[in-house]
């Protein structure tokens, strides 16, 4: 057998790790308590073609017109051909996905009885929820419970509450992981493969619907070991986060008919984009943006109040909501957009390697190319699902092969001291407060270089100066927490840079990213399933917002 670690227990690390048990020693790692992750947070859905009435193809097309000509065309018809059986085995592995009511007493695993739902960009209804908005709860829910049986039959070995430093790279290859678990006592695990799915740096920002715990981990370490990155300056801002807590509510309730208003009660989208509320996000969040630029900055509103039974098709958001005296039946919801998804990552192939022999990344660590300049609702836990799964058949497939050579079965031993980043240059606060500013929605050449300028140079790699610190902070001055908070800040700061270095050499317009230092908005062709070039009217939607 050979020694796997994955870190992170989202959708895509929990797939990988459970196609993995048995057949290989598996190591789980998760910085926070199992189950908590994005992926658990999602309500929207997930995406897939299981009913006759629907075509792969208009996934594909759907997925690639959102991605504004951006995508990898191969990675999309991967995600959209492989879909439909990594959803049917979510239903196998307990998932219940909900029913037409007319259907509510039919076979479970049989899709022809669930109800679909439609959000925007997407051409035809084919979202599939679990719980109306509960959906990546059901889904962690039902693989956590498979993983811990597999933990308590000792095919799994499951390290909670446990922060990855760094990876362990030997002679090119990585070798295992350095991280920091109780005590802040620094522990360096050797594996023949890393497998980071470590999710997403929604709190590179000051404003994002990520939990506190989407610090980037896994990108930054993939980062400081040499690992190819690419699309950083794709950073998705979902329209509709709750005003001051960036609680988001979800694109399916507009999917259902929810209305966006104004300061002054006016529906604004129908001049923006022909599909409105559920043109593609990022057409939506940026004229929200600048809704509430025209308006001194106060938010815009939702309207739910003449969705039919809204409260109890989306429970969650209503209990949330109401938690905070409002109420998606009676009131108009002030939101503003938030820092939602990276679509940009680790550069892998089509079964996760990246270029690092050793490593592989799945999920929204990774950048497959599926989403181009701009993710299709409800696409990322699908991507999840279907490059965890290849990345472990990967895996095992170049474990055999490796074999077949008669190479070695055992990882080299790890160099002690992995490389460590410096300090962030500044506060977390400081550093959220500037990325929202130059590098959000709208961004400048000048607003960029500002930024660049404040993190300076000492985001770089670099080793403790006597071996006794972590990120260079000696051990005796630092409690457990606020060794968390410096890795955690300088991962944040160093993936900011490389964020602003990409934004500032794309200076196009395009998808996500907006320079509003250049003319115009780019109108490059994207391409349709048929292999013809089609005009993106998306992105040009958007220069118009």
């Amino acid at each position: 057998m050979s020694r796997v670690i994955v870190v992170g227990t989202g959708i895509a690390g929990l797939t990988t790790a459970l196609r993995l048990a048995g057949t290989h020693e598996v190591t789980v790692v998760t910085k926070s308590r199992l189950g908590e992750s994005n992926t658990a947070l999602a309500q929207g859905g997930i995406a897939g073609v299981l009913t006759a009435d629907d075509t792969v193809g208009s996934h594909i097309d759907d997925t690639l017109t959102a991605g504004a000509g951006l995508c990898d065309a191969e990675a999309v018809r991967v995600l959209c051909t492989e879909g439909p059986d990594r959803i049917l085995d979510l239903a196998e592995a307990g998932v219940v996905f909900d029913r037409n009511r007319a259907d509510a007493s039919a076979d479970p695993l049989d899709p022809a009885g669930w109800a679909r739902g439609i959000e925007g960009a997407h051409s035809a209804p084919r979202i599939y929820h679990s719980g109306g908005d509960t959906t990546g709860r059901a889904i962690v829910d039902a693989l956590v419970s498979r993983l811990l049986a597999e933990a308590t039959a000792g095919t799994v070995d499951l390290r909670t509450e446990t922060l990855l430093v760094d990876l362990v790279v030997d002679g090119g290859t990585v070798t295992g992981v350095s991280v920091l678990g109780c005590g802040a006592v620094p522990e360096v695990i050797p594996a023949e493969a890393v497998v980071l799915a470590t999710g997403g740096a929604g709190q590179v920002f000051a404003h994002t619907t990520n939990p506190p715990g989407a610090t980037g981990d896994g990108l930054a370490a993939a980062i400081r070991a040499g690992a190819a990155v690419r699309d950083l300056e794709f950073v998705q801002f979902h329209p509709t986060a709750l005003v001051g807590s960036g609680f988001l509510v979800s694109e399916a309730v507009r999917g259902a008919g929810a209305l966006l208003l104004d300061a002054r009660g006016r529906r604004f989208m129908p001049d923006i984009a022909p599909r409105a509320e559920l043109a593609p996000r990022n057409v939506v969040a940026l004229a929200l943006h600048r809704a509430m630029a025209e308006q001194n900055g106060l938010p815009c509103h939702l309207d739910a109040r003449a969705v039919p039974d809204v409260s109890a098709r989306f429970p969650s958001i209503a209990a949330t909501l109401a938690a905070q005296g409002l109420s998606l039946a009676d009131d108009l919801i002030p939101v503003t957009p938030a820092a939602h998804y990276v679509m940009g990552g680790v550069a892998t192939d089509l079964d996760g390697r990246t270029a690092l022999p050793g490593l592989f990344a799945v999920g929204e660590v990774a950048c497959t190319g599926v989403h181009g300049a701009n993710r299709l609702a409800s696409n990322s836990l699908l991507e999840g699902a279907v490059f965890g799964a290849r990345a472990a058949e990967a895996i095992t497939a170049d474990r055999r092969r490796t074999r077949s050579l008669g190479s070695r079965s055992a990882a080299a031993p790890p160099r002690p001291a992995p490389a460590l980043p410096h300090p962030a240059p500044l506060s977390r606060a400081e550093l959220q407060a500037l990325t929202w500013e130059h590098l959000g929605l709208e961004r400048t050449e000048e607003g960029l270089m500002v930024l660049l300028d404040r993190l300076g140079e000492s985001h770089g790699i670099g080793r403790a100066a006597d071996g006794t610190g972590v990120h260079g902070f000696p051990v005796d001055h630092l409690g457990e927490g606020d060794h968390v908070q410096a890795i955690e800040t300088a991962n944040l700061a160093l993936i900011a840079r490389a964020m602003a270095v990409a934004a500032l050499a794309r200076t196009e317009s395009v998808g996500a990213h907006v320079r509003t230092d250049v003319d115009a908005r780019r109108t490059a062709a994207s391409w349709s399933g048929a292999g013809h070039p089609v005009l993106d009217r998306n992105h040009e939607e958007a220069a118009s917002c």
